[in-house]
């Protein structure tokens, strides 16, 4: 039996790893964190009927994901610095983007899997393909593995993306500062309030800055507080020592309503320093027999709202593609590959497009 092995269970390689466990196609899943409880796994996902659903329901887990659908999330706002609400979008059910965790759609693909399926605590040190035509995967712990079918689900830093090219993430000119307040709605209800229902952005156009906020389970509150300045412009920030980050990213925020000072002076995490990188547009490779790309390792953009869904639109697309040609898994490949490249354009034209400073080469 074709071996596959897919390197990385974020979202794209276990949606991969599942939509191909429906058709009766085993793959192994290799994983750098030591447990699926390692680390949190990131905040709320609007979950898209025209992509992200595509490969949910490749996988068979519709009714699981619409078991997770925090409702009344869908709920927008736009607020001046001062406190201002300049514009108030009320949730839309029939919009076709409902919010989930994260971490919650990652542990339904889990909890989905045949038992085995993902492999803990190796992380991926050097890939390569053999004479061959096979692709050998060495890991840090020294182990090795040799497989027929290698797809990177490896993200950003993709460890097998340089079997295909030579591509590497470039700055999109804007940082982010990531912030939790726990239990908003009785430690800080002035916030919540402001905040409403769902998400809530504020930007000042004159200093570059501004707050992406999520309303997540339990009244969390997530904040990314934005920064359109260079690299080296925070070198002079120590992230750490979290408190004196706070205070140095809420200065940042001077002559704003409290409120929002709020969500970076008031954080319940030590401030998490989060530089935003993209791949070129219309990121392509020669097809290798063999290996692919999804996810972020194939067409990482700085955040539009759309990289999570695209990687779990990839991986449903690449595992039908394969369950149609089971016999000639390479044939799919190049399908899948047909399809993803134009595509990469459209999608990384329409995210570089809101950030002015991203050069993609």
């Amino acid at each position: 039996m074709t071996q596959i092995t897919i390197i990385g269970a974020g979202l794209a390689g276990l949606t991969l790893a599942r939509t191909l466990a429906v058709h009766g196609i085993p793959s192994t899943v290799y994983e750098a964190e030591p447990s699926a409880q390692a680390r949190g796994q990131g905040g709320m996902l609007d979950i898209h009927d025209y992509n992200g659903q595509h490969g949910i329901r490749a996988a068979g887990l519709m009714d699981g994901f619409r078991s997770l659908i925090l409702e009344g999330r869908q709920a927008s706002r736009d607020v001046a610095p001062d406190g201002t609400i300049l514009a108030d979008q009320p949730d839309d059910p029939a919009a076709g983007r409902p919010e989930v965790q994260r971490g919650e759609l990652r542990q339904l693909l889990l909890e989905s899997l045949p038992a085995g399926t993902v492999v803990w605590g190796h992380k991926t040190q050097n890939v390569r393909t053999l004479q061959d035509g096979r692709h050998e995967v060495t890991f840090a712990n020294g182990s090795t593995i040799v497989t027929d079918i290698l797809v990177g689900a490896d993200g950003a830093w993709s460890k097998v993306r340089p079997l295909l090219s030579d591509a590497t993430p470039a700055y999109a000119g804007r940082s982010m500062v990531e912030t939790y307040l726990y239990e908003s709605d009785t430690r800080h209800p002035a916030t919540l309030a402001l905040v409403g229902g769902g998400s809530m952005t504020a930007y000042d156009e004159t200093t570059r800055i501004g707050l992406g906020v999520q309303r997540e389970r339990a009244d969390t509150l997530h904040s990314y507080a934005m920064f359109d300045r260079p690299l080296d412009w925070f070198d002079g920030i120590d992230f750490n020592d979290g408190p004196a980050a706070a205070r140095t990213v809420a200065a940042m925020f001077e002559g704003w309503a409290p409120e929002l000072v709020a969500l970076v002076a008031d954080s319940d995490i030590p401030p998490v320093f989060r530089p935003l990188y993209g791949l070129p547009i219309g990121h392509r490779w020669e097809h290798v027999p063999g290996v692919t790309l999804i996810g972020d390792a194939a067409h990482l953009a700085p955040p539009d709202g759309e990289g999570a869904n695209w990687a779990l639109y990839d991986a449903g697309r690449l595992g039908n593609a394969i369950a149609q040609q089971p016999e000639d898994i390479d044939a799919a490949i190049r399908a899948y590959e047909a399809e993803l490249f134009p595509r990469n354009i459209d999608t990384a034209t329409a995210a570089a497009a809101y950030y002015p400073d991203f050069k993609p080469y």
